[in-house]
């Protein structure tokens, strides 16, 4: 069996978010999202419209997810990576470089973004 990992906060979900699940089980059999928690996005000033709960419950739901854990720190992937047998990490081309350390425990691919759509561009269309 072949162990795919992403992270992210996913939320307000949209098709960019859904095309990245879509690539990462092509690379394999079994996706694993690391869900950032409300407080590890407090920690990078982030915020997200939906909390942790709502986010994973929606991730759940996506044909393409087999397994949520929470993401608490940018230090856990290496160990996510042993824990969970991980085979390829892949996350979008906007982190291009940032994890090459990870070569050394499993594949890193980056994922070109999906043009047009993001979260950031939904919520100042929205004003929100």
């Amino acid at each position: 069996m072949k162990r795919i990992i992403t992270y992210g906060t996913f939320d307000l979900m949209h098709y960019g978010h859904i095309r990245l699940l879509k690539r990462a089980k092509a690379l394999g059999d079994y996706v694993i999202v690391g869900l950032s928690t409300d407080e590890f996005n407090q920690q990078k000033d982030k915020k997200a419209y939906h909390n942790f709960e709502t986010r994973k419950k929606m991730l759940e739901a996506i044909r393409y997810v087999d397994l949520v854990i929470p993401e608490d720190s940018w230090d856990q992937k290496k160990n996510d990576i042993e824990k969970y047998q991980v085979d390829v990490f892949c996350i979008g081309d906007d982190w291009e470089g940032e994890f090459d350390d990870l070569n050394s425990s499993c594949e890193v691919h980056y994922f070109s973004r999906t043009k047009g759509v993001s979260t950031t561009k939904i919520k100042n269309e929205l004003g929100v």
